[in-house]
Order: structure tokens, then sequence, then C-alpha cells
């Protein structure tokens, strides 16, 4: 699912066309996941006849006591006028300061979410991977997760532009999102998640990383990074290589995972699948918790 808003302001000045205006997706998914292999024209007249012929005293005060209803109106419509230009302004400005969740351009510019690294752009579509410690075991089928509390392995690889990147144990509660350019489920959980994060900020005192594994050429929306920059993607992420090492080190049995670990680097919890806004919040929660949240 990809979120775009699009905000257009139009302001029409009473002055001259009357009253103003302003011209001015809910998400349902299911936990699916893929295994691996969008005139009131307000002018006012005044006569030039006047109805008597009185002193010319008398005519100015007259005129005075016409026009000070209507030029009072007109301080008070300016006054108006002003005030929306400058809270259109202010809107304006807060959606595009980095602060109010900018998105990148798709060259690697524009503003970031702070606390996030913009995806490069860049050649690497498979990637060097070197893994250090304890794979971690698969979720069985009774749903028992048996790498709960083990450390998790640290992953040394590349970005897409090929600066070094790390995966492991940093001090930090860490949230790891696995994702695949071919799987249909990453293909909407990945615009969703960016929609969230542009929405909402990066998650205060939560690191989010990403692994893109599975790349195959012979697969659809390769290579991996092209598309990741498209979706306009803020989350720092690893290019695994092509025996997808990076993924087995995590145990992921499904496209697009999640392993939520503590600051010590002890898994806390891992799902597999599209998630929604709730379930993606009970994440954040169990990574700042350190515990599972219930019902998650």
């Amino acid at each position: 699912m990809h979120l775009a808003i699009r905000v257009g302001v139009r302001i029409r000045f009473a002055a001259v066309y009357g009253a103003f205006g302003m011209l001015l997706h809910d998400r349902a998914s299911s936990h699916r996941s893929s295994r691996p292999p969008d005139g009131n024209y307000l002018g006012v007249l005044m006569s030039n006849q006047p109805s008597s012929k009185g002193s010319a005293s008398s005519r100015v005060a007259a005129a005075s006591e016409r026009n000070a209803p209507t030029s009072t109106r007109w301080v008070w419509i300016g006054i108006a006028a002003v005030v929306v230009v400058v809270g259109v302004l202010a809107f304006v400005f807060t959606r595009s300061d980095g602060s109010g969740g900018g998105s990148a351009t798709p060259d690697g510019g524009g503003a970031a979410i702070p606390g996030v690294t913009v995806v490069p752009s860049g050649k690497v579509a498979v990637g060097p991977i070197v893994v250090t410690g304890t794979q971690l075991p698969e979720v069985s089928n009774s749903g028992v997760d048996p790498a709960v509390g083990q450390v998790i392995p640290t992953i040394d690889g590349q970005t897409f532009d090929g600066s070094a990147m790390s995966i492991g144990p940093t001090g930090e509660p860490t949230i790891i999102m696995v994702v695949a350019h071919w799987c249909p489920h990453c293909q909407r959980e990945v615009p969703f998640l960016q929609s969230w994060l542009t929405a909402n900020g990066a998650p205060e005192g939560v690191r989010l990383v990403a692994l893109a594994t599975s790349n195959d050429s012979g697969k659809p929306n390769y290579p991996a990074g092209q598309w990741l920059v498209r979706e306009k993607w803020t989350v720092p992420t690893m290019v695994d290589d092509k025996a997808s090492d990076g993924a087995q080190a995590l145990g992921v049995t499904g496209f697009p995972y999640f392993i939520v670990v503590d600051a010590q680097g002890k898994v806390i919890e891992r799902t597999s699948g599209e998630l929604t806004a709730a379930q993606w919040e009970s994440l954040i929660a169990a990574a700042k918790s350190g515990s599972a949240q219930p019902g998650a």
C-alpha cells in the first residue's frame, strides 16, 4: 500500500471574488507473507449624485458616515486575508520541513526523517555479507519462537552505494525489517511503513534497519535498491548476498519479516507478514519496553 498525501490550497480574496474557499485510504490487510525460494463580486457601488445639496462641510460629514462601515469592513477583510495567507504558508513550510516528516527525492536528497538515513542510490544489487555469531533458529510450527532471549548474530555488509553497514547488538533497542524486491506483500508493506514514518517520524529510542534479501535478477522489481528509492524508503538498508546468508542468520522464514531486539541484542519477538498500524506500533512498544506486548 502506498499512501500519498496531496494538499492543495486555493485562496480567493473577498475584495475581488467574494468569500474564499479551500479546495481543499484505511488500511485493511490480513497478516500475509511471502515465503522465500495514485463569481460573486462584492465591490461597493457609490453614487456620485447626492440626494440633497447642503454645505460642503455637511456633505463631507455625510460621506464620512456612509463610508465608515464600509472602510471598517474592508479592514477586517484585509486582516482575515493576511491571517489565512500566513496560516497557509506555515502549513506548507511545516509539511516540507524535515521535522514534519519530509520525504527524500529519488536521488537520495530531500529532507529525511530525524534519526533515519535516506536509502542512497547505488549500483550494489548483491552485496558481500559476513556473519559473526550464532544463527537464529527458525520459528517452530507450534508457534513458539526458540530464538526469544537469544543474542542475534552480527551481520556486516554494505548499503546500495557500497557504504559499510552492520546489523547486530548496538546497545539500543532495534527493529530489523527483512524484505524481498519480488514479494508482493513487501511491495505493499514498504510504502505503508514509509507513510507511517512520514506521518509520525522515527520512533524515539528505537533503531530501525532493514535487510534487502533474496535478490534475484530473474524476478520482478529488481534490483531492490531502485525499488526502495522509488518508494522514498528512509530506513537504512543492507544488501544481502546471493545466497541470502544474512536472512538465514536471522532465521527468516517469510517476507516481510520483523525481528525485535533489546539493547543487549536479545530477541524479544519475531513475526512475518503484512502489519497493520496497530501491529507495527506494538513492535515499537515491545522494543522500548523489552518485552512482547499482549495480544500482539
